[in-house]
């Protein structure tokens, strides 16, 4: 089911805004340690296996489109662009973080530094608005996950429920509007998470949900069954091991605890 622009808020007032207080659910996850080997990222666990994450895996997959644009307007331009987007979708995604966190409500003095984002702010609002409105019962946010079954790992937006149902999901930003047809890596990384979520904490989820804004405020929901997605979780996965052989232990490995979004 995909539904675009949409315009109905629930909300509630605080002050001269209207901010949601929303519930959480306490759940124990495991710290995860990431390490990158030849630019890749991967994932150590508490058993010491070095999983990649999931957007790692599906970096390779579906390049053609990129790859066409980047010939087209040149490696600085696209640099430029991608760089632009990239520190825009961070911040929206600290702000979307934040703000489920109850950080309006409980630090409104915090929540103020967001507002000095201009741009970033304006686009979180109507997420805000027409979306965030439909999540609660929160179990994590960017949470470090990670499956024995698939041999991946990730961090994902959000575990919650949405409009009831418990869903995992995924913030996203982009340009312009987006076709569904578009989006299938967003769909096979959501249903990833959900396994992942799954085999941690032994809570089935089945519904994959990605929010998407544009930087005109457009918002667009797409609602999708995990189950659809696995048997592409499966290939990827596998595709992406038989191309990359040489061991996680090899190469130039620097440890971090940067994101991986």
């Amino acid at each position: 089911m995909v539904q675009t622009s949409i315009q109905k808020s629930r909300s509630i007032s605080s002050k001269d805004e209207k901010y949601m207080t929303f519930n959480h659910v306490s759940v124990a996850l495991p710290p995860l340690e990431t390490k990158t080997v030849d630019k890749k990222r991967f994932y150590v666990t508490p058993e010491g296996n070095e999983y990649p994450s999931i957007t790692t895996v599906l970096s390779s997959r579906g390049k053609e489109g990129l790859t066409a644009w980047r010939k087209k307007v040149g490696n600085e331009v696209a640099n430029y662009v991608s760089g632009k987007a990239a520190a825009r979708g961070t911040k929206v995604h600290h702000m979307c973080e934040d703000y489920l966190n109850n950080m309006s409500t409980n630090f409104p003095s915090k929540w103020e530094k967001h507002k000095k984002d201009f741009l970033p702010y304006c686009i979180f609002t109507q997420l805000q608005e027409k979306v965030l409105c439909n999540i609660d019962g929160i179990y994590a946010q960017e949470a470090g996950l990670y499956s024995d079954k698939y041999k991946v790992a990730g961090r994902v937006d959000c575990i919650a429920e949405y409009k009831g149902v418990l869903s995992a999901i995924d913030f996203k930003t982009s340009t312009k509007e987006r076709k569904d047809e578009w989006n299938e890596n967003y769909y096979i990384q959501g249903s990833a998470y959900a396994e992942m979520f799954g085999e941690r904490t032994g809570i089935d989820i089945s519904q994959i949900v990605i929010l998407v804004v544009t930087e005109d405020g457009t918002v667009q929901e797409f609602v999708k069954k995990k189950y659809d997605y696995l048997d592409a979780l499966t290939e990827t996965v596998t595709d992406w091991r038989n191309e990359n052989e040489v061991s996680s232990n090899s190469g130039n490995v620097s440890v971090d605890g940067v994101p991986d979004n």
